[in-house]
C-alpha cells in the first residue's frame, strides 16, 4: 500500500462485522475484535509515518452507537469466558473510540487529525451472513434502513470538510459532532486499551 500511495490525505478505517459464534482468527484473536478493532490499530499504525509526511491529513474511525453499549474486559478482549455477538461487536466499537482518542493525543502538532464517526443504521450486508436470530433480526429491519450512499456522509464531512480542519479526537453522527459515552473519554481505559491492542499485534509503542 505504501508503494502504490506515495501521499496520503486521508485514511477511512470502515470495518463492521457481527457474528453470532465465537471464532478465532489465525492469529488466535477473537474475529469480532481483531476485524473490527484490531484491524485499525495495525492498518493506522503502518501509515501513520506517511500520513505524517503528507500533512495536514485526517484518519476517520467508523464506530457506532453500539459503542455506548460497549464494555472493556480487559483480561478477555478475546471474549474466551463471555461471548456475545452484539456484546462482542459493542465491545470493539467501544474499542475503536478508545483507539480514537488516544491516537489523537499522540499525533498533537503533528497535522494529523482523527476522530470517530457514527455512519447510521446502513442496509449493507453487514449482518446478511451471521446466521441464526441476529442474521435473520438483520433480514427483517433491513429494508428500513438508511441507503449506503446516505451512510457515507458524515465520514465523508469528517474526511474533507474545511471547517473541521485541525479538529482532533472528536465523535460525529449525522454529521454533527456528538457526544461519545462517558466511558469512552476514561483516559486510563484508553491507555490500557492502547496499550493492550499493541501487544496483542506484537507492536512497540508507536508513536510516542
Amino acid at each position: 500500500m505504501l508503494a502504490l500511495y506515495p501521499h496520503l490525505d486521508v485514511l477511512v478505517n470502515n470495518a463492521g462485522a457481527i457474528f453470532d459464534k465465537r471464532t478465532l482468527t489465525v492469529d488466535g484473536r477473537e474475529r469480532t475484535w481483531a476485524l473490527d478493532h484490531l484491524a485499525y490499530v495495525q492498518l493506522t499504525l503502518a501509515l501513520l509515518d506517511r500520513l505524517k509526511a503528507s500533512a495536514p491529513a485526517r484518519i476517520v474511525n467508523l464506530s457506532s452507537a453500539a459503542h455506548t453499549r460497549g464494555r472493556i474486559v480487559l483480561d478477555d478482549l478475546d471474549a474466551a469466558r463471555s461471548f456475545g455477538g452484539m456484546k462482542t461487536y459493542s465491545q470493539a466499537k467501544l474499542g475503536n473510540v478508545l483507539f480514537t482518542y488516544a491516537l489523537a493525543r499522540r499525533l498533537e502538532g503533528s497535522g494529523v487529525t482523527v476522530n470517530a464517526v457514527h455512519p447510521g443504521v446502513v442496509s449493507s450486508g453487514f449482518a446478511t451472513n451471521t446466521g441464526g436470530g441476529l442474521g435473520f433480526f438483520w433480514s427483517l429491519i433491513r429494508p428500513f434502513l438508511i441507503s449506503t450512499e446516505d451512510g457515507a456522509r458524515t465520514s465523508l464531512h469528517v474526511a474533507a470538510a474545511p471547517e473541521l480542519d485541525g479538529v482532533t479526537g472528536r465523535y460525529f453522527a449525522r454529521s454533527r459532532e456528538t457526544a461519545s459515552s462517558a466511558l469512552s473519554h476514561d483516559r486510563a481505559l484508553q491507555e490500557r486499551v492502547w496499550e493492550a491492542s499493541l501487544r496483542q499485534l506484537g507492536l512497540a509503542d508507536s508513536p510516542k
